[in-house]
Order: structure tokens, then C-alpha cells, then sequence
């Protein structure tokens, strides 16, 4: 298999990679993740996704790369979207507004084809409900420091799961990689993988 380039430093990203076997080196393409004025959670996941693959095309334009993986994590809440909190407050703040309530994760992944020049993205989303969460809980939950750095301020695949009453959808999208659909892309762009 050939390997590809993850323009990104999320762990869970690489333990996705590491579980489906592929050979990946790992490039941050850091971007502002700031949504462009009028699009929708779903269109500034892929816009963040798209825009980590251009830039990590610039960063190897001196040793081109034939696949390059960017992927973006939205929390999208009353039609709000929670990015990664800038701080400790922020944090809280995303989690006293997640408690008790559903809310939408979305997980943009694209993928470059050196060879073709050409950028597929897809987006995979599901539902995730928090059970109501008291003042102690949530400072626990901060303490743990397990909102640092991820869409919403909170890891499905950590402590947070405690707080998680149920998911529609697809588990691996909300930790970060939509295993089945980035699967399908794989094979429909042309990489040799699986059966």
C-alpha cells in the first residue's frame, strides 16, 4: 500500500490509521478554523477538510504526495457550531449548553489523489445525546483536561462517554474518522485496500 500523508495531529486520527493497517506519515496542515460567512455545520467541516489537504499539497509541493487524508470535527448545537474551546470557560460553556440536549457531530474527510489532482470530500454526521450534567460534573469533566483540542470540548472515547445517554450514527465519526465511509472512499478514488 501506498502511504499517506494525515494532515492532521489528532491521536485519534492516527489510531484509526494504525487499526485499518495504512502506511501514513503525519503533516499538521494548521488552518483557521474560522466558518466562512453563510455555510451551513456540514459545508465548514468539508471547507476546514478541503482546506487542510490544500495545505498540506503546499507543504509537499517539494516531495509530492500521491494521497494526503485532511479531516475537520464539528459539534453543531441550536444551529451554532462549537469549535475547539479556547480555553477552560469555553469549555464549560459548550458543556452546560450540550447538557441535557441532542446535538449533531459532523466529520468531514477529504482525500487528495496525487496522481489525478482531484480532492474527493465527504461528510459523515450523527446524533449524540448528553444526559443532564450537574456543576460537579462538568468541573470533573474539566479537570481531566480532556477538552483541550477537540470539536465541542468533549472525547466520546474518554471520560465524556460517562455523560453520553445515546448515538445515532456512526461512533467512529464523532471520535474523528468515519471509518465506513473514508473505507469507501479509498476504494472509489483508486487506493488499493481491502478485499
Amino acid at each position: 500500500m501506498e502511504p499517506i500523508i494525515l494532515a492532521s495531529g489528532s491521536p485519534r486520527r492516527q489510531e484509526y490509521f494504525r487499526l485499518l493497517g495504512l502506511p501514513f506519515e503525519v503533516l499538521p496542515a494548521m488552518i483557521r478554523e474560522i466558518p466562512r460567512e453563510g455555510l451551513d455545520p456540514r459545508q465548514a467541516a468539508e471547507d476546514f477538510a478541503a482546506q487542510k489537504v490544500r495545505r498540506a499539497v503546499e507543504l509537499t509541493k517539494d516531495r509530492p504526495a500521491w494521497w494526503i487524508c485532511g479531516a475537520d470535527t464539528i459539534v453543531s448545537a441550536e444551529g451554532g457550531i462549537f469549535g475547539k474551546p479556547a480555553g477552560r470557560e469555553d469549555a464549560k460553556r459548550m458543556l452546560d449548553s450540550l447538557s441535557g440536549r441532542e446535538h449533531e457531530v459532523i466529520t468531514a474527510v477529504a482525500l487528495y489523489n496525487g496522481r489525478k489532482g482531484k480532492t474527493d470530500c465527504r461528510s459523515a454526521s450523527c446524533i449524540v445525546t448528553f444526559a443532564p450534567l450537574s456543576e460537579a460534573e462538568i468541573e470533573w469533566y474539566l479537570d481531566s483536561g480532556e477538552w483541550e483540542g477537540v470539536a465541542g470540548g468533549y472525547r466520546i472515547q474518554g471520560l465524556a462517554a460517562c455523560f453520553i445517554s445515546s448515538i445515532t450514527g456512526s461512533p467512529s465519526a464523532v471520535a474523528g474518522l468515519p471509518l465506513r465511509d473514508f473505507y469507501v472512499m479509498l476504494r472509489e478514488n483508486g487506493y488499493s485496500y481491502g478485499a
